[in-house]
């Protein structure tokens, strides 16, 4: 069988229309379209770096130049149609990919916490229960309404407390939700209040085999074409 070949031409075009920057940057870009838009490209990647503007608004204007940031912080705060995960950095995913992510929670849920342990300091792991329990009696959370008192580490970027570290524990392993942002930071609500019941991990969800079928699936789809590593990433 002869190998398939994609000449430089043909692949830039593929790549361009995969990412929606071949057509004209035109048409409605609220609501249910711009859902389309997102989920035609998989995700939106969030970068708190703002020189002209955030880079998720960036990347959606680029591509409808009718939309503007209100736009999307509706679609993500008030109808709930998008949820904030890790795909190769924090992105705003469309709702309707939430029960693949049960694999990305348990995975998280394993390797973070060796690592974290190294990172951050032990005993953040105690805070998980206080944390939980604060969030059900009183509700969502910023990382600044919590940790008064605790030491912060001197790591930069991951100057962190240790409520901090177990927000964003457990946000990445899948019993805290983002459900907004204050600002730039992170408003962390429990899960089981926050992603409507029939996404939570059941009898109807996707098991491992499907979910990374469907996650090779989607990237290279959206790739348009790419190395397996690329596709892993």
């Amino acid at each position: 069988m002869t190998r398939p070949v994609l000449g430089n031409r043909d692949a830039r075009r593929l790549f361009l229309d995969r990412h929606a920057l071949a057509e004209a940057p035109q048409g409605p870009a609220r609501g249910a379209d711009l859902l389309d838009l997102i989920r035609r490209l998989g995700f939106v990647q969030i970068d708190s770096i703002n020189t002209l503007a955030r880079a998720h608004d960036l990347i959606l204007f680029s591509r409808r130049q009718r939309f503007r940031p209100a736009d999307l912080k509706r679609l993500y705060e008030d109808d709930r149609a998008l949820f904030e995960h890790w795909t190769h950095d924090a992105a705003m995913i469309p709702m309707a990919f939430y029960p693949h992510w049960h694999l990305r929670f348990r995975r998280d849920a394993e390797r973070l916490k060796e690592r974290w342990r190294s990172w951050q300091r032990n005993g953040f792991e105690a805070r998980f229960e206080p944390v939980l329990r604060h969030i059900r009696d009183h509700g969502p959370v910023c990382s600044a309404d919590l940790g008064e008192g605790e030491t912060k580490g001197s790591g930069g970027w991951w100057d962190w407390h240790p409520s901090k570290t177990a927000l964003e524990y457990l946000w990445r392993s899948g019993a805290l939700t983002v459900i907004g942002r204050d600002g730039f930071q992170k408003r962390y609500d429990l899960t089981e209040r926050a992603i409507e019941a029939h996404l939570h991990p059941g009898p109807a969800s996707p098991d491992l085999e499907h979910s990374i079928d469907w996650f090779c699936t989607a990237a290279l789809d959206r790739l348009g074409f790419a190395t397996s590593g690329e596709i892993a990433a």
